[in-house]
């Protein structure tokens, strides 16, 4: 379908209904943010993006399809105002659009995140007029431009990692008539020359929280960030730091996810198999399954993230019904095969991955099977441990900056 000359028009008619749903959902509440979704254009932060293909290759690879204004006008702005995530970077490669190629697998690098959840992140970190802001991740910019429109861009900053995804930001957000303070740096270390914020928010996820970040958030300031680990288990939480420097705060409740900071993310395990022959062959029964972490379940999904917790390094994969845990730090493994509704457990190297994780479940168990929000994370000077009134403290890694 040919493109019309200007598909603004369109897009105003669109943005009304997405935000009139968004409300509906409860999503928006504040009635700025509101006027904020039916004013910041999000089809000029988005003009290329893939969205799956109904049916996997023959490798059994998602099929993604690049979707254009020019490939398919209708699909392509009904995609930019529905409440969706638009993929937009595969493997931190950068499409060209003017002749995009259908992607086979691989790992989303940048997206648009999906704007329910975008102003869900927004509202958790508790935004007021005059606020000095720090924004991890600006990704295409949409995010940054809600925030403008709803504070004004005089006290928004934000950074990405990613010098052309910048660029590409930075061309749409000053098009639209916002003017953030804008720079390529890493999330890892924040952004000194516009410190100290009175909010800092991330869009990607930390192994554990950047000492950077609370030396430059105010006293009384807070920070919203997703922690996630090798295991690929999520969770946010909202600290406030204090006039010393350590910062503490609950989990929040949900199941979201953001991709890694690219300096956090998981290092390659090589071949399982590999790391399977060289088990004992001994095995004993598991106490539980490895569904307790692996199932489609909010409680699996939050247990997967305490579990990483128990073993940091640990890395999951499954090959054909056996999965592996490889610790690619300590050279420790495991592997769980099932056995008629039972299942056995071999494992090896320093660390013994599985009973670590299984002890963690034991005390979850014991403790009544908590949810997120009945957790508190404290950041000092010598570590970060989360803690529940009836389980030990949990220790997240190292932080690396």
């Amino acid at each position: 379908m040919a493109m019309p000359a200007d598909p603004d028009t369109d897009a105003a008619r669109l943005r009304e209904t997405m935000a009139k749903a968004l409300a509906e959902d409860g999503v928006l509440g504040d009635p700025a943010w509101r006027a904020a979704v039916e004013a910041v254009p999000r089809h000029r932060f988005v003009p290329g993006f893939y969205l799956p293909a109904d049916e996997r290759d023959g490798q059994g690879l998602t099929v993604w399809e690049p979707v254009t204004a020019e490939l398919d006008y209708g699909r392509w702005l009904a995609a930019a105002y529905s409440d969706i995530t638009l993929i937009t970077q595969f493997d931190s490669d950068e499409p060209d659009w003017k002749q995009p190629a259908a992607r086979h697998g691989g790992v989303p690098t940048s997206s648009s995140t999906l704007p329910s959840l975008v102003l869900q992140m927004w509202a958790d970190a508790d935004l007021h007029e005059g606020h000095t802001v720090l924004e991890i991740g600006t990704g295409t910019g949409y995010s940054t431009a809600l925030a403008c429109q709803r504070l004004g861009s005089t006290d928004i900053t934000s950074i990405e990692v990613d010098p052309h995804r910048l660029e590409t930001a930075a061309s749409a957000l000053y098009g639209c008539g916002y003017t953030p303070t804008l720079a390529v740096a890493d999330g890892l270390y924040g952004y000194w020359p516009q410190a100290r914020y009175d909010r800092i928010v991330a869009a990607c996820s930390f192994r554990a929280v950047p000492p950077a970040l609370l030396a430059q958030a105010r006293p009384g300031g807070k920070i919203l960030l997703t922690l996630s680990g090798w295991l690929y288990g999520y969770a946010r939480v909202l600290l406030t730091v204090a006039e010393n420097g350590t910062a503490e705060g609950p989990l929040l409740p949900g199941t979201i996810s953001f991709m890694s900071a690219r300096t956090h993310a998981a290092p390659a395990l090589g071949n399982p198999a590999h790391w399977a022959a060289g088990l004992p062959d001994k095995s004993r029964i598991a106490r539980h399954s490895p569904d307790r972490i692996n199932a489609a379940t909010d409680e699996a999904f939050h247990l997967r993230f305490l579990a990483q917790s128990a073993v940091p390094h640990a890395q999951l994969t499954m090959v054909g019904n056996i999965v592996h845990l490889v610790d690619v730090v300590t050279g420790s493994a495991a592997a769980l095969t099932p056995n008629t509704g039972t299942w056995e457990v071999r494992e090896g190297g320093p660390v013994p991955l599985w009973e670590r994780i299984e002890r963690l479940l034991d005390a979850y168990d014991a403790a009544g099977r908590p949810g997120p929000e009945a957790f508190k994370l404290h950041v000092y000077d010598n570590g970060q441990h989360l803690t529940h009134p009836l389980m030990p403290a949990l220790p997240l890694p190292r932080p690396s900056a």
